[in-house]
C-alpha cells in the first residue's frame, strides 16, 4: 500500500528537503546521501522525554541508544507505561512525544496538548508494526490452530478446558491435556488489548460482545498482568496458561496461527507487515495523521490480522522551538532505514516499507 494522504507532490518535496539537510550537516559527496537514512542532528543537544506502549520498549531501547551514539549531547529516555498512559503523560505535557499501539480517540482529538502551540493537530506516525502473538504454556505442545472464534471463548470464559472439541478438532494431531485453561490479559491501560479486542470484534462477532477495549473489564474474568513483561511472565510462569502479547516477546513460547481464509497463518514479521500494507488510511484525520484502518476481516492468503501498529505521537507545532528540533531528529533516525533495522534486530519488528519512510520523513519534516 501506498499512504498518499499528504499527495505525492508533497512528499517528495518534503523527502528531499530531508535529504539536503542530511547532506549539508554530513557533509557528504554529491551523490553519497540516502534519502532512507534520517537526517544528521550532530548539532542537537538537551533531554528528550517519551513515553507509552511496552511494544515497542525494545525497539526503543535501541533507537535511544542509536540516536544518542550519533548524538552524544542528547539525552533521550521512554517510559514503557503502557499505550493509554503514554498519550495521558502527552496530553498533559509531560513527555514531547508518547508511543502507542492505538491512534488518537476523537475525544483526545478535541481536547489540548500541553506541548503544543494551541489549536494544532498532533502528528501519529506508524513507526512500529509487530504481529500480536497468542502466546500459551502447555507441556509438550509448541504450536497450535485456531479460528478467532474459539480464541474468542476462551477470553471470555465460554471455553475453558484445554482439551475442548472446538481447540481439539483444529489440532487433530496434538495430544491436548485435560487440564483448566487460565486465560492472561493485561491489567493495564493498554493499546495491545485494544487490537486484540478489535480483532476479536471484526473476526468473531458472534462469540465476543464484549466489544473493544484498552482495559480489561474485571467482570470478564482471567488473570491480570501488567504490562508486555507482565502477560509474558505470567503465561511463562504459570501451568496451561494463554495470553496475547507483542509476538517480540514470545521466545520459547508456544504460539497459535490463526485461521485466515481456507488457511491457518502463524505470525511472521512479513505477514503482519502485508496486513498494514492491505489496509487504507483511517478517513477524517488530520494531515500529520498516518493512521492505519487495518483490515482485520481479510482472507488474502498469508497475511497475518492480529497485528498492531504502534504510532508515534508528536506535536506538529511545538510551544519549545528546542524541544521541536529534538523530536524532529529522534523520530527522523526512527523512520531511517538505519534505525528501522536497529528496531528490527533487538525486538523483532516488520521494518516499515519504503513508500511508508517516504510519508514519516515528509511530516516529520513539517513538525515546527
Amino acid at each position: 500500500m501506498k499512504f498518499t494522504k499528504l499527495g505525492r507532490a508533497a512528499v517528495v518535496a518534503a523527502a528531499g528537503a530531508v535529504l539536503l539537510s542530511s547532506c549539508a550537516a554530513n557533509e557528504a559527496p554529491a551523490g553519497e546521501a540516502d534519502a532512507s537514512t534520517a537526517p544528521s542532528a550532530a548539532s542537537l543537544s538537551g533531554d528528550l522525554a517519551g513515553a507509552g506502549a511496552s511494544s515497542m520498549g525494545a525497539a526503543q531501547e535501541a533507537w535511544i541508544a542509536g540516536f544518542q551514539t550519533a548524538n552524544p549531547d542528547v539525552n533521550v529516555t521512554y517510559d514503557p507505561a503502557g499505550s493509554g498512559a503514554g498519550r495521558e503523560q502527552f496530553i498533559a505535557g509531560g513527555v514531547a512525544f508518547a508511543g502507542s499501539d492505538a491512534y488518537l480517540k476523537d475525544e483526545e482529538l478535541e481536547g489540548t496538548f500541553g506541548a503544543c502551540v494551541a489549536d494544532t493537530v498532533p502528528v501519529e506516525l506508524p513507526i512500529y508494526i509487530s504481529p500480536i502473538a497468542v502466546i500459551f504454556n502447555v507441556e509438550g505442545v509448541e504450536s497450535l490452530n485456531m479460528d478467532a472464534a474459539t480464541i474468542a471463548k476462551i477470553f471470555s470464559g465460554q471455553i475453558t478446558n484445554w482439551n475442548d472439541e472446538a481447540i481439539a478438532s483444529q489440532n487433530p494431531d496434538v495430544e491436548l491435556p485435560d487440564a483448566t485453561i487460565t486465560a492472561v490479559h493485561r491489567s493495564d491501560d493498554s493499546g495491545t488489548t485494544e487490537n486484540f479486542t478489535e480483532y476479536l470484534a471484526a473476526t468473531a462477532e458472534s462469540d465476543w460482545s464484549e466489544g473493544v477495549f484498552e482495559t480489561w473489564p474485571a467482570a470478564y474474568g482471567g488473570e491480570g498482568a501488567q504490562g508486555t513483561s507482565g502477560v509474558v511472565d505470567a503465561v511463562t510462569n504459570g501451568t496451561n496458561t494463554i495470553g496475547y502479547a507483542d509476538a517480540s516477546r514470545a521466545g520459547d513460547l508456544g504460539t497459535v496461527a490463526l485461521q485466515v481464509g481456507d488457511e491457518y497463518v502463524p505470525f511472521t514479521a512479513e505477514a503482519a507487515a502485508a496486513a498494514v500494507d492491505a489496509s487504507p488510511l483511517v478517513e477524517g484525520r488530520g494531515e500529520g495523521s498516518l493512521a492505519v484502518d487495518l483490515d482485520r476481516t481479510t482472507t488474502e492468503a498469508g497475511v497475518y490480522p492480529l497485528v498492531l501498529v504502534s504510532y508515534a505521537i508528536a506535536c506538529s507545532d511545538y510551544t519549545d522551538d528546542a524541544t521541536a528540533e529534538l523530536v524532529k531528529g529522534y523520530l527522523g533516525y526512527i523512520a531511517s532505514a538505519e534505525g528501522q533495522e536497529a528496531g528490527a534486530a533487538n525486538a523483532g519488528n516488520a521494518p516499515i516499507s519504503d513508500d511508508l519512510r517516504e510519508d514519516i520523513l515528509a511530516v516529520v519534516d513539517s513538525i515546527q
